[in-house]
């Protein structure tokens, strides 16, 4: 039993709901199975037609109600299961944005994927038929071996011996079983995995000349994910068969010993019947369950996961955070990020430019991320206005900055909608007026539609350049006094950035601005740069300064000789 299954929400009474029309589901089996032997034996036996007629139609009453039952635990379990699945589609998806790009970034973009698009259906299948499954293995074989031990001591001892001999069995072959689905399912991680990162690479792919090469990469991926599907389809089948084989065998044992019985007289006819046609009644909650497990399996492994992460969901700290005004200054102290930065001390002031500079994989990114309050470091504080924080991921230090990306998120939505995606409320002046500020006016004349012209996904394409000037858009709308910058322009050619730069200028005008970026051209417009090397920051100074010191910031620039300045 699946203790998990208790935790969901409103799972109790769903439970009992189920089980009480398991129960008198059973009682509907053992009336049909009593009717119906007293048919055969009232017909076999000579008597009146409408004596065997009238047995008959309580055996179809029976009959009729026993699926009328079925049918009703069947839309209990399936509305039950599309609630949970839409609870745990929401929790999984709010957790995810909760602890940011950086953290949700660790499970990787094919995994998420897979999780949340084909483990939500498989959960929900899961949950549909494992609750009725469960209960009803546990309620009708219960019901059914206590009438036939009121009827035939002999037989129901037969059936109390060969069940959980069946169930270890069943037991075994599914051991076997889950390893061979957990090496599929990882198979297929890996294969969702690399198929999304190939989307994600294609052009460059293309570009490079290598995309049709990478079909043998593909293909290889997928032969594996078809091996392991194989063998995992192989043990199926095998436990099926094995299940199906010692039901119809424990049926004969109990035959076998009811005719031999009924030859010599020791038991009557009717009731060697009826203990007959519950005999496969008995076992069949065992063969369902079974030939279920294969089907549930994925969906309880993706809860699983689903688990995973939210328990790693990190709640938004109660932590009351003053606004950044005039003179403030935010020093970080000791401040390390497990495997990326380690020791970090600098301070930010306000109104000031803060450059951060260094090779791939120095740890930009990361300080961006534990300064936009995406992450918590490991170690260190912050200190501002002369009281320490531990981290930066509260509510209201995330409600003062704008964060701007490499690669700007744009909606299927309209143009509009995009702009105004973090202030919702701004009106068409005011998109117009940063439309006009960075640029984009050209692109909305060109429009049909203008403002309302969709774009996106399912609309309008837009180059990267004008991706980021409505990123631009954005953090104009929204007016905050901080603004961070990741490599904003690490994907654009050097006359799109040039076209941007002066747009960017315009923007730091009285703001904090934090910009991490492998393009030094951007250090000359810092008043304060920022090197890091492997987690550590090696120098700081103005941009005058660090070519004074000749250290490594100049080795940056030298590395880079042929960029424009």
């Amino acid at each position: 039993m699946d203790k998990q299954l208790l935790q969901y929400e409103g799972s109790k009474k769903v439970f009992l709901q189920i089980g009480v029309i398991t129960a008198l589901q059973a009682v509907a089996i053992v009336m049909q199975a009593i009717y119906l032997a007293k048919a055969i034996t009232q017909m076999f036996h000579g008597a009146p037609s409408k004596t065997a007629l009238m047995s008959f139609a309580i055996f179809l009453l029976a009959f009729t109600i026993r699926h009328a039952l079925q049918w009703a635990k069947e839309r209990i379990a399936q509305h039950y299961s599309e609630q949970v699945a839409e609870q745990y589609r929401e929790r999984l998806l709010t957790a995810i944005f909760a602890q940011g790009p950086y953290q949700a970034s660790q499970y990787g973009t094919g995994s998420l994927l897979t999780l949340v698009l084909e483990g939500i259906p498989k959960f929900k299948t899961y949950v549909q038929l494992f609750i009725p499954r469960m209960l009803a293995m546990v309620i009708i074989p219960t019901a059914i071996v206590l009438y036939v031990l009121t009827q035939d001591m002999i037989s129901g001892i037969t059936l109390i011996i060969v069940l959980p001999v069946l169930i270890i069995f069943l037991i075994l072959i599914g051991i076997v079983s889950k390893n061979k689905i957990n090496a599929q399912m990882e198979t297929y991680r890996l294969l969702s995995r690399h198929f999304v990162d190939s989307l994600r690479g294609l052009v460059t792919l293309k570009y490079l000349g290598k995309s049709k090469g990478h079909r043998d990469a593909i293909a290889t991926v997928s032969n594996k994910y078809r091996i392991a599907t194989n063998y995992a389809l192989r043990y199926a089948f095998l436990s099926s068969f094995a299940l199906e084989f010692f039901a119809s065998l424990s049926v004969a044992l109990v035959a076998v010993g009811l005719g031999y019985r009924l030859i010599e007289g020791m038991v009557f006819l009717e009731m060697a019947l009826t203990v007959l046609i519950l005999a496969p009644e008995y076992f069949m909650p065992v063969r369902e369950l079974g030939n279920d497990f294969h089907a549930t399996k994925d969906g309880q492994d993706a809860a699983k996961e689903f688990e995973k992460i939210l328990q790693q969901q990190q709640p938004e700290l109660a932590i009351q955070m003053p606004k950044w005004q005039v003179n403030d200054t935010l020093t970080l102290q000791h401040v390390s990020l497990e495997g990326r930065l380690k020791e970090l001390e600098a301070t930010i002031g306000h109104n000031e430019r803060i450059g951060i500079v260094g090779s791939s994989g120095a740890g930009k990114s990361s300080l961006i991320a534990l300064l936009a309050g995406n992450i918590k470091p490991s170690e260190g504080q912050f200190l501002w206005r002369g009281q320490t924080y531990d981290t930066l991921t509260t509510p209201d230090w995330r409600k003062q900055l704008s964060y701007i990306p490499q690669h700007t998120t744009i909606f299927a939505m309209t143009l509009r909608d995009n702009i105004r995606f973090y202030a919702p409320h701004a009106t068409d002046e005011e998109v117009l007026a940063a439309i006009q500020q960075v640029g984009l006016s050209p692109l909305v004349k060109r429009f049909p539609n203008g403002l309302s012209e969709a774009i996106g996904q399912g609309g309008r394409t837009l180059s990267g350049g004008e991706e980021q000037r409505v990123a631009l858009a954005r953090a104009l709308l929204q007016q905050q006094a901080i603004l961070l910058f990741d490599e904003p322009t690490a994907h654009l050619d050097i006359e799109t950035e040039h076209d941007i730069k002066q747009i960017m200028l315009s923007l730091f005008e009285e703001r904090t601005v934090i910009f991490a970026t492998h393009r030094l051209h951007w250090m000359p417009h810092m008043d304060k740069i920022i090197v890091l090397e492997e987690g550590h920051i090696v120098e700081i100074g103005s941009h005058e300064a660090l070519i004074k010191r000749n250290g490594a910031y100049v080795k940056l620039r030298q590395a880079q000789r042929g960029e424009v300045e």
